[in-house]
């Protein structure tokens, strides 16, 4: 097969794994879908590799499995596991309508990205169309979920669909490039994990809609 079909290919089931992070109804669960993204992710980065000839891309797949397949999913499931899932804290769409909303979203970054006339991403437009996608799927999650928790994780998704847009249009950049996104990626899901352990602390809920004040 083809080394841009497989990427193609392998592109089109992370909106599959995005749609089951953020239906998963505890945070165990989600973290473990995460982790079959990330691994996803980093079967793309090596399709890539090989079709491309790019050794960087090689260290950015070992990179983003140590970072996303192993320590981001740690650090979600150590410190957000023991908070509580609040069945009352569900989003504004359900699963049907997600997906609904999912097909829409790629469909319209499908035309978003056969406006672009650049020879390197002319045989990627599929997995280009999936990366934005996938980086506004996670910003409805962030934006249709009432739950701090599942906001994390849309964080995460959009995180990785800046990644693979990153990988497909900038594969021969520095290897340099791949560790400052992995630390900032490894820092942030380490940060709002913290903080949501402090407000549910600090209230008792994980529900967006109490956070109406900053106290001092």
């Amino acid at each position: 097969m083809d080394g841009m079909l497989i990427v193609n290919n392998l592109a089109g089931l992370l909106i599959v794994t995005s749609l089951l992070v953020i239906c998963a109804n505890r945070v165990a669960t989600a973290a473990w879908f995460y982790v079959l993204q990330s691994l996803t992710l980093v079967g793309v980065f090596l399709a890539l590799a090989s079709a491309q000839g790019s050794h960087e891309l090689t260290l950015w797949a070992a990179s983003a499995f140590v970072t996303k397949v192993v320590l981001a999913p740690l650090i979600l499931i150590k410190l957000l596991g023991p908070l509580p899932d609040d069945p009352e804290l569900t989003g504004l769409l359900g699963p049907a309508w997600m997906a609904v909303l999912a097909a829409l979203i790629v469909l319209v970054s499908w035309y978003a990205v056969d406006a672009v006339r650049l020879a390197v991403v002319a045989p990627l437009k599929p997995a280009l169309a999936v990366s934005l996608g996938h980086f506004l799927l996670g910003l409805a999650c962030i934006v249709t979920s009432r739950n701090i928790l599942k906001q994390i994780f849309g964080y995460c998704l959009m995180e990785n669909g800046a990644h693979l847009t990153l990988a497909l249009m900038a594969g021969k950049a520095p290897e340099v490039v791949e560790i400052g996104i992995a630390t900032d990626a490894v820092c942030a899901v380490l940060i709002m994990a913290l903080l949501a352990r402090r407000i549910h602390r600090t209230l008792q809920t994980l529900d967006v809609r109490q956070l109406t004040a900053l106290k001092g």
